[in-house]
């Protein structure tokens, strides 16, 4: 064995510059494969999270006016969604929970000298289900304030915190078009607008602001569904039924406004994948590089040293004992270089890692991450090393097995 490691350091110390070039060239192809990836998960990671404010697997509809002709009915007619529309939403197998919201745009709220002016939305308890908030204080609308249309608030934070300013919100009144509502709970989420709506009950709301109108938007939950091409099959299929029942051209995408969370969620997700597969092979290409000059560098080693090989047999030494020697210093310098690209890869990875780590749950104020906490699995970073590995051993071979062909005979004259 000590044998072995004298032959491969002595033969590595005759050419330091050539060793250090190609063992660098393997170090830098694992160093930018690690690299690469990680940053890759650091932007997935960013995406995911930014879905993470709602759930992945909802539809949101919202009332427009037709731009088509229908069996004899003229365009520009204003389709209403209510609780008919819900009924023929409900009857499909896919539909899980259906979350009615009726808006009222621009309402001044009050507090003493204070105002803010900003939505207003009631909706139903359901709501809550198919969005992600943070309640910061007190509690969220439950189905007694349903039943019994209490009037009731759940203030967004930016909004109760320009009323009451330092002072405890929850239990305190706020006058909404002269209506007081008691504050029951304060809630932030990923909305960055100066003045976010708030909630009430969706019957609270619909008894003190009455319209003909309908909803002015549904969200519904939308389960057993689990590619691009389903989703578009069940958002056809909604299309046609509501079509059919409210008077409209299912082609006609003005009469109601769908936005596909689900659907983007998936093709957000196709894409990322699509990078990673890229980064892979950019990623690769340059460790294939790396195995390039590992084949290259033996070529030579074997070639200069063919009349030690042949003085070698000729004392005995066994093909195999010459094969072993030749993997062993493309083994040499594979792992300690792979080694060191890995560990620099990893480090600038943990570096990147806490300059853009990963927000906490209170921060669900800021804007959207576009790069959060890049990571790199610990079995990807052992797969390449493992594939560095036998790359250089493979590409060590075919100059190994030529180097063992060689006559002694031929190989002692060989200049």
């Amino acid at each position: 064995m000590l044998d072995i490691l004298y032959d491969i350091f002595s033969s590595l110390g005759k050419n330091k510059l050539r060793t250090f070039l190609t063992g660098f060239s393997m170090a830098w192809g694992v160093f930018m494969l690690i690299l690469l990836l990680g940053c890759g998960n650091g932007l997935k990671n960013a995406v995911t999270l930014n879905f993470e404010d709602r759930a992945k697997n909802i539809l949101t509809m919202w009332p427009g006016r037709t731009t088509k002709p229908y069996e004899g009915l003229k365009t520009g007619r204003y389709i209403k969604l209510d609780d008919e529309a819900i009924a023929i939403i409900r009857e499909m197998p896919e539909v899980g929970i259906i979350a009615p919201v009726r808006q009222v745009y621009n309402t001044t709220k009050t507090y003493g000298a204070e105002y803010v002016q900003s939505g207003l939305n009631g909706v139903t308890p359901e709501r809550f289900k198919l969005m992600k908030m943070d309640i910061v204080e007190g509690r969220t609308l439950n189905s007694m304030d349903m039943a019994q249309k209490r009037k009731v608030i759940l203030m967004h934070k930016k909004n109760a915190r320009n009323l009451f300013k330092d002072q405890e919100a929850i239990g305190r009144y706020v006058n909404i078009n002269i209506v007081p509502y008691k504050v029951v709970g304060i809630f932030t989420d990923s909305n960055d607008s100066q003045s976010p709506n708030d909630f009430i009950p969706l019957s609270t709301l619909e008894m003190i602001y009455p319209t003909a109108y309908g909803y002015s938007s549904l969200t519904i939950e939308i389960n057993g569904i689990n590619s691009i091409a389903a989703c578009d099959k069940f958002e056809k299929e909604l299309r046609e039924r509501l079509g059919e029942e409210l008077q409209f051209d299912s082609e006609d995408t003005s009469a109601v406004w769908i936005w596909n969370s689900m659907s983007d969620y998936m093709q957000t997700m196709n894409i990322f994948n699509g990078i990673s597969m890229f980064l892979w092979l950019i990623g690769l290409g340059t460790l294939i590089a790396g195995v390039v000059g590992i084949s290259n560098i033996m070529l030579v080693t074997v070639k200069e040293r063919t009349k030690e090989f042949g003085i070698r047999k000729s004392l005995g030494a066994k093909p195999g004992n010459i094969i072993r020697l030749i993997l062993s210093e493309s083994l040499a310098i594979t792992a300690s270089f792979g080694y060191f690209g890995l560990l620099a890869g990893i480090l600038v990875i943990e570096g990147l890692a806490k300059l853009f780590p990963t927000p906490p749950p209170d921060a669900a104020e800021n804007s959207p991450s576009a790069f959060v906490n890049p990571e790199i699995s610990i079995w990807i970073a052992l797969g390449a090393m493992a594939i560095l590995i036998i790359a250089g051993l493979a590409a060590a071979y075919v100059p190994a097995k030529k180097a063992v062909e060689v006559k002694p005979i031929e190989a002692l004259h060989y200049e």
